[in-house]
């Protein structure tokens, strides 16, 4: 999967679950939140002060190695 900032939080949880506690582990408790499913990570960033760059690194590396094949 590619992740970008323009990602939504949604598409993310679809493609696989687990990926939450990394959201989670970030700061996002709000994953649950139907109102987060429609946000990018970007503005998801930005509601929580993170930097969307940051996360979206981390969550290029879990799923890579989830899928080392990609």
């Amino acid at each position: 999967m590619e992740i970008t900032k323009e990602t939504l939080i949604g598409d993310l949880i679809a493609e696989d679950y687990g990926c939450a506690t990394v959201l989670m582990g970030a700061g996002m408790h709000c994953v649950g939140c139907p109102a987060s499913q429609m946000e990018t990570i970007e503005e998801a960033c930005m509601v929580h002060d993170m930097d969307a760059d940051q996360l979206v690194a981390v969550l290029q590396e879990y799923f890579s190695a989830k899928n080392p094949q990609e």
